[in-house]
């Protein structure tokens, strides 16, 4: 698949989750699209979506915690209202 699907796949998914959520893509536009273009390089490369401020480990269930959406999002924006990363930010900011 080429990059630019991937990412169209990406956004796709993660466009659902922040209907289906409390969060919002950051209303940076094109950090989002920099942090997308990261998304997919990395599932093209490593099979996975993760977080491209992470680093995976090789310990595959440790790495599923970092796929896009992590499972560190939640409490880093609700301590500092945005992700690690930026992508996601909460409805407030």
């Amino acid at each position: 698949m080429e990059l630019e699907e991937i990412k169209k796949e990406i956004k796709r998914r993660l466009e659902k989750y922040v209907k289906e959520s409390p969060y919002r893509f950051n209303p940076d536009k094109e950090k989002v699209e920099l942090i997308l273009n990261g998304l997919a390089k990395r599932k093209e490369k490593l099979g996975f979506a993760y977080c491209p401020c992470r680093v995976p480990s090789g310990d595959k269930k440790e790495d599923e915690k970092i796929i896009c959406p992590c499972a560190y999002h939640k409490e880093e924006i609700a301590k500092d209202g945005i992700c690690l990363c930026g992508l996601f930010v909460g409805k407030e900011r």
